[in-house]
């Protein structure tokens, strides 16, 4: 793990564009729910549940998480205490991933749902003064049945908050081209999109992604792989949501030496750092930057371009992105 984070990134305006909202239950926060729902348990047997060794690993103990995500008022703690955090660390802006679909299959009331997400993201604004922006998730290997009813729901409540859809899961079990019809659903509707490529597949997987018009690209671990792909990447300036900790937790990336992330800034590629799953990798934005400036040479002056980065790519109206922007530049002058 890096050092702790220093004064220059704690103070730096950020934006995190790739944050799960059940990967960002801590362990306390967790031990709430369960014994909210009348479950027993002790903080060590929860720590346990987020060590493991892979990625299937990884997706296993994220849907334990959500077996104690139950009610509205569950969601709504939730986010509240995810914005608290991000207030912490200067994250002003967050764009989070929901799992919708894994609701769905549960057969949980979305809309009673939704409005608990709602309560937490209000209250926490109220509270914090966090901008925070949802995505509806797919789980890609439900099909693409199941994610066009969680863009029927982005595209319900688009106006209440819902900037996004995208896919997640396990790129080994459906690859992009069949949610075609479902990508077009949603930008015929006016959603932003993006898409989980390049994680545990190929490069193919990211064409795939770009194919469906998806506006950023989650993680884009294997660009690298593809010159063709990294030079188009940079070309159109396709964001790259990159996850440090995360590829190295879920053993995509093997070491962190071998992580493509300063290949790609040199390349010209729009990067971004984010979280991914905090909680569950015991991480944080400030720690991403920080890790990132330690292991990869990113001066301040290169971690200012990042964060800068992180507004322009995101899913926010022209007239706040620039507001958010104008706000970096007097917040965070160079040093």
């Amino acid at each position: 793990m890096p050092s702790a984070p220093n004064s220059f990134i704690l103070s730096l305006p950020k934006a995190d564009l790739h944050l799960h909202l059940e990967g960002s239950i801590d362990s306390a926060t967790w031990l709430e729910l369960r014994k909210r729902h009348g479950k027993t348990g002790t903080l060590s047997e929860i720590d346990q549940l987020y060590q493991y060794e892979n990625f299937s690993g990884f997706l296993m103990a994220f849907k334990t998480v959500t077996e104690d995500l139950q009610s509205p008022e569950d969601y709504e703690l939730i986010t509240y205490r995810l914005m608290e955090k991000l207030k912490a660390e200067n994250v002003q802006h967050a764009e989070v991933y929901v799992s919708v679909g894994v609701c769905l299959w549960r057969k949980q009331d979305f809309d009673a749902i939704f409005e608990g997400l709602e309560r937490g993201r209000k209250r926490g604004q109220q509270d914090f003064g966090t901008s925070l922006l949802w995505i509806f998730d797919a789980v890609r290997q439900f099909g693409p049945l199941e994610a066009q009813r969680v863009a029927g729901f982005a595209v319900r409540y688009q106006g209440r908050g819902v900037a996004g859809f995208g896919i997640g899961g396990d790129e080994q079990k459906a690859g992009p081209e069949l949610f075609r019809d479902v990508y077009a659903y949603c930008a015929k509707n006016g959603l932003h999109l993006t898409a989980h490529a390049g994680e545990s597949a190929g490069p193919d997987s990211i064409w795939g992604a770009l194919n469906l018009q998806a506006e950023r690209i989650g993680h884009g671990l294997t660009a690298w792989q593809d010159a063709e792909l990294v030079e188009e990447l940079s070309t159109r300036q396709i964001p790259l949501e990159i996850c440090l900790t995360s590829n190295l937790r879920t053993g995509c990336c093997r070491t962190l030496a071998d992580h493509p992330v300063r290949n790609y800034f040199e390349h010209g590629i729009m990067v971004t750092l984010n979280t991914d799953d905090p909680a569950m990798f015991a991480t944080s934005l400030a720690r991403e930057y920080q890790l990132a400036q330690s292991a990869f040479e990113f001066t301040d002056e290169h971690l200012r371009e990042l964060a800068r980065n992180s507004f322009e790519a995101s899913f926010l109206p022209a007239e706040k992105k620039l507001g958010f922007l104008n706000l970096f530049d007097a917040a965070a002058p160079r040093t």
